[in-house]
């Protein structure tokens, strides 16, 4: 951990670097890191594109785009690829990513212990050790299963040395160190092992943004961080009561948030916070209002207003909705998006009825609406979807968080496909850009092909403006 900390003071992580809003804190490759699998959507095991792919045609498990990935990975895949071969047919098309990620970290390990594979004091198998795994706090139930996948690991490696409550171990680290790799618009694409990006602890309130440039892990701030200050970041999506957030966080990453944001629970402002975002509607629908429940515990009072709605009302439309969702699984799963589309909107108006106008459910709802009906091309009403998200994520996200930034975008990118050039370089420049260039950086691609196409739109805005004028001159 010296090395390590040497490295780092290099980078000006503890010593003099004072960081500002969306200047790089650090950067780190994953030790490893594995593509996400799906029946429909394979990815290259180098740079997890999904377009060219072909399969390994010895392993039959491993994707490649072309060369360069192939010759990149071949001093791990060499490995990799023996033991996947010895495996029978059925028994390749049951490895998980898990599995898949624990082989290669094992490969790993043995080519730099060899010597084949270059360490650095930022990159080897000692950072790995040294992650927490939380045991001693798992059921029996979930280190049966460790024990089990462990097991596997070691009937596809097949090593006499290894040790299979090392690999269970080593998959509980997984769970509370591995993070998601996402594409620049926070699309999920594969898994990835970054020991050193793990070192950052949480906060509900972060100052830092992790993001992913390929599969290299960045973070940057997204505010001025004084020196001496510690670099925090989210490890959970922050949208949600103190209650929610504290629930995911010690489920999955086993401790209990204390930041600022988590010690106001049980305060009035949280109180509140957590009834507007995942609470009911008043009865009354012009009224805003959020609701508490009644000292006779028989129905939720309106803290504005007064009127009190009854828990058997609002029971009989959360039934009505838990029978809409059910149904509307199976329409998704048939692939008739436009049944989808016109059961979503039944859920919507449901959640009209029963949610306060800030509800996450009733946000969720439309983000789905919204992305079905991208990809039906219906611009319009996915516009209409959209522009009733913004004001929910301007309550539930700080100013410089990628997702709001990420739904101006979406917004401006539809108002342009919609003809009104105006009203997308309004949203895409002075509210998308400011956003994403603090938290996705100015010199990555994503970034360079948005400032280009707010160009583009520019150019065109100028050009109906000019044909505008020369209409008017006309006698």
């Amino acid at each position: 951990m010296e090395d390590l900390q040497s490295a780092l003071n290099e980078q000006g992580l503890t010593v003099s670097t004072v960081p500002e809003k969306g200047e790089v804190i650090i950067s780190q490759e994953p030790y490893v890191c594995v593509p996400n699998k799906s029946s429909v959507d394979s990815r290259c095991d180098g740079c997890f594109t999904s377009s060219n792919l072909k399969k390994c045609s010895a392993c039959h498990v491993v994707w490649y785009c072309g060369s360069t990935c192939q010759k990149l990975e071949w001093k791990l895949h060499r490995l990799e690829c023996q033991a996947l071969s010895r495996l029978d047919k059925d028994r390749r098309k049951s490895v998980t990513p898990s599995i898949l990620l624990m082989v290669k970290l094992y490969l790993r390990r043995k080519l730099q212990s060899e010597k084949v594979i270059p360490t650095t004091a930022t990159d080897n198998y000692n950072l790995v050790e040294a992650l927490v795994s939380h045991m001693s706090d798992i059921d029996e139930k979930q280190l049966v299963l460790y024990a089990q996948i462990a097991n596997i690991v070691n009937f596809i490696l097949q090593w006499p040395e290894i040790n299979i409550k090392e690999i269970a171990e080593n998959f509980s680290k997984f769970a509370c160190n591995a993070h998601t790799i996402c594409d620049s618009e926070l699309r999920p694409l594969g898994t990835g092992l970054y020991p050193v990006i793990s070192i950052i602890n949480h906060s509900c309130l972060p100052n830092s943004v992790l993001l992913f440039e390929g599969r290299l892990a960045v973070i940057r701030a997204v505010q001025h961080i004084p020196q001496g200050d510690e670099v925090l970041i989210s490890y959970i999506e922050t949208a949600g009561s103190t209650m929610t957030r504290q629930k995911a966080l010690k489920e999955q990453y086993r401790f209990t948030c204390t930041c600022p944001r988590c010690i106001k629970v049980g305060q009035s402002d949280d109180i509140q916070e957590s009834a507007i975002v995942e609470g009911y509607q008043c009865k009354d629908d012009r009224c805003n209002g959020f609701l508490l429940r009644s000292s006779d515990d028989k129905g939720f009072v309106c803290q504005q207003c007064g009127l009190v709605r009854d828990k058997e009302e609002i029971r009989k439309i959360a039934s009505e909705l838990k029978l809409m969702s059910d149904k509307v699984l199976m329409s998704s799963s048939s692939g008739n998006y436009q049944e989808t589309v016109s059961m979503y909107q039944k859920i919507d108006k449901l959640q009209r009825k029963l949610c306060h106008p800030f509800s996450i459910s009733l946000m969720q709802t439309r983000e789905k609406l919204l992305k079905i009906l991208m990809e039906l091309q219906d611009w319009r009403e996915a516009l209409a979807y959209c522009r009733l998200t913004i004001p929910v994520y301007q309550r539930l996200y700080p100013g410089f968080h990628p997702l709001l930034g990420l739904q101006y975008y979406t917004c401006g990118k539809l108002e342009w496909l919609l003809g009104d050039t105006e009203g997308a370089i309004k949203i895409t420049s002075s509210k998308a850009v400011d956003i994403l260039r603090v938290t996705h950086g100015t010199n990555t691609s994503f970034m360079k092909d948005l400032v280009l196409k707010l160009e583009e739109a520019r150019a065109e805005a100028s050009y109906k403006l000019s044909s505008k004028d020369e209409l008017q001159d006309l006698p």
